[in-house]
């Protein structure tokens, strides 16, 4: 069986708690470079799970979503902002897979 790694994307926050259950993470300090540590964490061949626990704007979950939708490894979590008011109404990625489920059953 291979050995395979969880990292964590995300603000300080909640890669510091994920940190206490002896999970890696990479912090970002601003939403833009994302895509960069995201592209860096994917192209590593022992990563077998993402967590991402970052608010990201539509166009990056999208980008996430289609990810998601075309690749089984790693296995890619996004974690909401649990401490947000508004986590139902902002749950956009769940809306969005929902709708991609949608059109393909359809």
């Amino acid at each position: 069986m291979v050995n395979e790694k969880i990292v964590v994307i995300g603000d300080e926050e909640t890669v510091l708690l994920f940190g206490l259950l002896g999970i890696e993470g990479i912090i970002l300090e601003n939403p833009n470079d994302f895509l960069k540590a995201f592209n860096n964490t994917v192209a590593n061949p022992s990563i077998g799970m993402m967590i991402i626990g970052i608010d990201l704007s539509d166009d990056k979950l999208d980008f996430l979503l289609d990810y998601k939708i075309n690749h089984r490894k790693p296995f890619v979590f996004y974690l909401p902002n649990l401490f947000k008011e508004t986590i139902e109404k902002k749950d956009i990625f769940l809306k969005k897979l929902s709708k991609t489920i949608s059109k393909i059953i359809s």
